[in-house]
């Protein structure tokens, strides 16, 4: 193939799998049950069979389906019909309430500040109604699972807890008839907690993360699930729809139910947990922990702030998740964190940020802009090759390759700042859907919010003007009118994909966009100048 068209098809390749990858999105956007996963209302024709003689701990991180609670299946089916109206205990603090059930779990989360409320200007509940719920406790003995979903926790002592100024502990106990089991759960003022199981006789069961929250309804394509970091570092991440119902984890430092935004938490960074994962829905991860008698879980629930979750301990700010592009991801979020410490505004932190990139990456970008110009000029000369050299594809791809190497010209030189761009601008775009730190941030007078489209469009129209001008002044060198016509048509289609972007990702790209024109500006001038003191030169 020759070098001039490998060089067009592969520019057309990547920005056409550019405009796939966000479009599908859009097109095809997951879609997610709004009721209970359908699980939880077909387990009752499923057989009970009791694991009480099966709980083994596993040698490896995917063991057999035997080391689960899967055979509990009828602890989905009571609370369905259960939930926050049957609260039996209320924790308050500046930022939040969380209701507590009559199975002794935390039916809901009730966000207070204002950047979290809802479209209708509601505080934000973050928790599904109908779903499994953090806390709630399945036996290995199926008599006495049963019984525990008829039989409500009570609280010992007060049941109205104000932890704005401290913490406080809520004791819960639920008298069956073979066991006494109590709860002891103590709650923080930035949403961690703790909680103290303890039985009166040994028996074995599995406290449940319950379902991931459900606050986040965006058409994005979001990482939604479950998220295991083992004591040796490894973290794996289970989406939504991929859960097989038989996947174990031995030695569980971090476990997280997540959504966009949101998140419920177990971690144990001493003794660490054996994790079994159920299914619900249509693959929908649900986790568990297994335990035998008395026990004690450290746990978080709110949102995935990265400040927040660092002030309870390092390491659970491993939990923040950004999908294929989290090796990536993560350090761009950290020196957006440190920019943003600096300059005090996530819009600004996002501009020094793309300034940043463009500088590291400028080396690269010149060479391609320089080899870009060169093509340019030796467009006729190539034209004179093909005619010459038409019926003999070897020897004209020899000369054109000699032609190349004399003028220093390298026909994929364009594509490897593309090439670097896609994977920064596809980091990047998971961690600015993924940050919680933009929710509610605004920049210049009319982006109120970060995290969410430009209301009035003007961010969208300004990065489409700019990828127009970009392409007036990038030298071209197209000889197929389709691909001519495709690149031209290329802002338009990304901006009518960028109109419902947050802000805070098109604004990335305007600036990039902006600095990329300069960048081609200064080369365009430098060549210029070059070829006009060459000419003067041979005269």
């Amino acid at each position: 193939m020759e070098q001039e068209e490998l060089q067009k098809r592969l520019l057309l390749a990547l920005a056409l799998s550019f405009v796939v990858f966000i479009g599908f999105g859009y097109l095809f956007p997951p879609q997610k049950p709004v009721d209970a996963p359908k699980s939880q209302t077909q387990t009752q024709t499923q057989t009970e069979q009791s694991v009480s003689n099966t709980l083994q701990t596993p040698t490896t991180n995917q063991s057999s389906a035997q080391t689960t609670p899967q055979t509990q299946t009828q602890a989905t089916i009571a609370p369905i019909v259960q939930s926050e109206l049957n609260s039996i205990a209320t924790i308050k603090s500046n930022n939040f309430i969380i209701t507590i059930d009559t199975f002794g779990r935390i039916a809901q989360m009730e966000l207070l500040e204002t950047k979290y409320h809802d479209e209708s200007g509601k505080n934000l509940k973050i928790l599904g109604d109908t779903m499994v719920k953090p806390l709630e406790i399945r036996f290995a003995d199926t008599a006495i699972n049963q019984e525990a979903f008829k039989i409500p926790y009570k609280v010992i002592g007060e049941n109205l807890i104000d932890i704005s100024k401290g913490v406080a502990t809520l004791t819960l106990q639920q008298q069956l008839t073979k066991l006494t089991v109590t709860k002891k759960i103590t709650f923080e003022p930035n949403g961690a907690y703790s909680v103290e199981v303890t039985t009166s006789v040994l028996t074995p069961y599995f406290v449940t993360l319950g379902y991931r929250p459900v606050a986040d309804q965006s058409m994005y394509m979001i990482v939604r699930g479950a998220l295991i970091r083992t004591a040796d570092g490894i973290i794996t991440t289970i989406d939504d729809g991929d859960a097989v119902g038989n996947e174990s984890f031995s030695n569980a430092t971090i476990l997280s139910s997540f959504d966009r935004y949101y998140a419920s938490l177990f971690y144990d960074f001493e003794k660490g947990m054996q994790v079994s994962i159920l299914t619900v829905g249509e693959g929908d991860p649900l986790s568990f922990v297994h335990a035998n008698g008395n026990m004690t879980l450290h746990g978080y629930i709110g949102p995935k702030a990265h400040d927040v979750l660092k002030s309870i301990h390092q390491d659970l700010t491993d939990s923040i998740e950004f999908g294929w592009f989290t090796f990536l991801s993560t350090p761009f979020y950290k020196v957006l964190l440190w920019i943003y410490g600096i300059v005090g505004n996530w819009g600004w932190a996002i501009i020094f940020f793309t300034i940043l990139v463009k500088l590291i990456l400028f080396p690269l970008s010149y060479k391609g802009m320089m080899s870009m110009q060169r093509l340019k000029e030796l467009a006729p000369k190539m034209k004179e090759l093909k005619e010459k050299y038409g019926n003999d594809p070897m020897k004209m791809n020899a000369q054109m390759m000699e032609m190349y190497k004399k003028h220093g010209a390298n026909p994929l030189g364009g594509c490897l700042p593309m090439l670097m761009q896609i994977p920064i601008f596809f980091a990047l775009y998971r961690v600015l859907l993924n940050a919680d730190e933009l929710q509610g941030a605004s920049w210049m007078l009319w982006v109120e919010d970060l995290a969410v489209m430009d209301p009035y469009f003007i961010l969208p129209l300004l990065m489409g003007a700019s990828m127009w001008f970009q392409q007036k002044i990038t030298p071209t060198n197209f000889t197929d009118p389709l691909q001519e016509k495709i690149f031209k048509w290329l802002p338009v289609v990304m901006t009518v994909f960028f109109v419902s972007f947050p802000a805070g990702l098109v604004l990335y790209w305007l600036i990039n966009n902006l600095f990329t024109i300069g960048q081609q500006y200064i080369i365009n001038t430098m060549y210029e100048k070059n070829k006009a003191a060459k000419i003067a030169l041979h005269k």
